[in-house]
C-alpha cells in the first residue's frame, strides 16, 4: 500500500512493503512544500540556472528534516546504467552545482547511516533494500534506463556486498503510467522484447517492465510493490510529459536511509 504522510507543509508517501524495516526511513515527495516555482511553493531539489541556489538548499533541508535524515547523497543523472557506491563520509551531498558528481543513475549504500536521493519527473525512482544486510539502493530509471536494465545492474552491485536477490524488497515510485507512456518511435527506441508490454497502440507499461527486470534479477514477486500512480495524470507530481514547464527544474524525490 502506498501511504500518505504530512509534516511542516510537506507531503510524502511511503510503501507498506517496508513496514517490517523500522531501521529504514524512506519517502517519495510530491511537488508541494518548497520555495521554488512560479508561485514559490514547489519543492524543487535540482540545481538549475532558473532557480536561486538558496531555494534549492532550503528545499533539500526541508525534505531531509521531514524524514529526520542527514544530508542526502545525490549525483547528476544522465539516463545511463552506471551505479556508484556511497559510503559514510563520502562527499556526495553537494551544496553547489559544481560539486555534483557526474553521470550516475543509481546509488548503492552498503553501510547504514547514508541518505540517498534520486530526482525524477516521470522517470521511475526504484527503491531496493535488503533487510538482512541492510544494503540499500536507489535507482533513477527512465525509458533509457529500462532499455539498459539499470535495475539489473543495481541488484548485481548490491550482491557484491552480501545481498541475496531473493531477500531484497523493491518499490517503484509514482512515474509515467501505461496510460501516458506513448512512444511513437518505439521501433527505433525500444528493444523488440519490450513489445509484449505494449498495452495500446504505441503505449507501453514500464511498471510491468520493471517488475520483469526485478524478477529476472532474482527478486520474488511478493517482495515488489508498485505505487501505480501516473505522474502525467496526477498534478500533485512533476511531469515533463504533461507539459509542466517547471518540471524542467523541479523533481519528485525518493529519499532513503538505513540506520
Amino acid at each position: 500500500m502506498f501511504q500518505k504522510y504530512q509534516k511542516d507543509g510537506l507531503t510524502w508517501y511511503g510503501f507498506s512493503l517496508f513496514d517490517s524495516c523500522p531501521e529504514l526511513r524512506h519517502g517519495v515527495f510530491n511537488r508541494q512544500g518548497g520555495v521554488s516555482g512560479p508561485e514559490g511553493r514547489d519543492l524543487c531539489l535540482a540545481f538549475t540556472d532558473d532557480d536561486p541556489l538558496e531555494n534549492v538548499r532550503i528545499n533539500l533541508r526541508r525534505a531531509e528534516a521531514a524524514l529526520g535524515l542527514p544530508p542526502a547523497a545525490f549525483v547528476r543523472q544522465t539516463h545511463s546504467a552506471r551505479v556508484t557506491v556511497v559510503w559514510p563520509g563520502d562527499h556526495y551531498h553537494p551544496q553547489t552545482p559544481a560539486e555534483v558528481r557526474q553521470d550516475y543513475d543509481a546509488l548503492v549504500a552498503p553501510e547504514a547511516g547514508v541518505s540517498l536521493l534520486i530526482k525524477v519527473a516521470d522517470c521511475q525512482a526504484v527503491i531496493i533494500y535488503d533487510p538482512r544486510t541492510r544494503v540499500l539502493g536507489l535507482i533513477h530509471s527512465g525509458w533509457r534506463g529500462s532499455v539498459q536494465n539499470i535495475i539489473g545492474a543495481t541488484v548485481a552491485e548490491m550482491t557484491n556486498f552480501g545481498a541475496r536477490p531473493a531477500d531484497l524488497l523493491a518499490a517503484v515510485a509514482p512515474s509515467l503510467g501505461p496510460c501516458c507512456a506513448e512512444f511513437i518511435n518505439y521501433r527505433e527506441e525500444l528493444p523488440e522484447s519490450f513489445q509484449e508490454f505494449m498495452v495500446a497502440p504505441n503505449h507501453f507499461d514500464f511498471w510491468a517492465i520493471s517488475r520483469r527486470q526485478l524478477a529476472d534479477s532474482g527478486l520474488r514477486s511478493e517482495n515488489v510493490e508498485v505505487a501505480g500512480v501516473c505522474t502525467c495524470c496526477d498534478p500533485e507530481f512533476f511531469s515533463y510529459r504533461r507539459g509542466d514547464l517547471w518540471a524542467r527544474f523541479g523533481v519528485l524525490a525518493a529519499v532513503m536511509n538505513g540506520r
